[in-house]
């Protein structure tokens, strides 16, 4: 079988990266979407905050359009998918969705992580900052901004209304893998 490339994507706090830390401990390379917003936030010297990491990735779109972060992680996909299947975490907009749908064909598995609002936003109240920034606290208004420009401004509704496969997570981390381990199952990931 050829190497798939899983595409996973879900609004902030749904467990997107949970998800693909998981399937990177499953053997999968792991290529996160928005480091890319990060690496620039820091090199600026911005502080990590919603507000920064949004100017960036809208000035990263307005520059590259809005396929830019599918456009500018593309060499990671395609040198990842050549030892291992590759999971993105965090595939954001429509257009990078039909990017990777134009490179990769069936080679492509869009995976969508789902938890409600208030689920999500609990969630995100709790986290701490790590060392990357890749995880850190959301107030419910700060979370509420973020969804908002998301959907509005990165038309990120049409790549989890579009996924291959759904996980409802709103459970425990434990029924997050069972779902997952599901996921596996049905598209033939499991040994990569």
């Amino acid at each position: 079988m050829k190497n798939k490339l899983i595409a996973v994507v879900g609004m902030a706090g749904s467990g997107k990266t949970e998800a693909a830390q998981y399937l990177q401990k499953k053997g999968f390379i792991y290529v996160r979407f928005g480091q890319i917003t990060l690496d620039e936030v820091m090199k600026r010297g911005w502080e990590v905050n919603e507000k920064n990491e949004r100017r960036v990735r809208e000035e990263m779109r307005q520059k590259h359009g809005m396929a830019a972060y599918a456009i500018l992680n593309l060499p990671k996909f395609q040198q990842g998918l050549k030892k291992s299947h590759v999971v993105g975490d965090d595939l954001m907009s429509w257009e990078e969705y039909l990017f990777l749908q134009k490179e990769f064909g069936e080679d492509l598995i869009v995976l969508a992580i789902y938890a409600s609002p208030k689920i999500r936003y609990q969630r995100l109240k709790g986290l701490k900052l790590d060392e990357k920034a890749v995880h850190r606290p959301f107030s419910e208004k700060e979370a509420w901004s973020r969804d908002k420009a998301e959907i509005e401004n990165l038309h990120k509704a049409g790549p989890i209304a579009m996924a291959d496969y759904t996980i409802i997570n709103e459970g425990t981390v434990d029924e997050l893998q069972q779902e997952l381990e599901r996921f596996l199952e049905k598209f033939g990931l499991h040994g990569s």
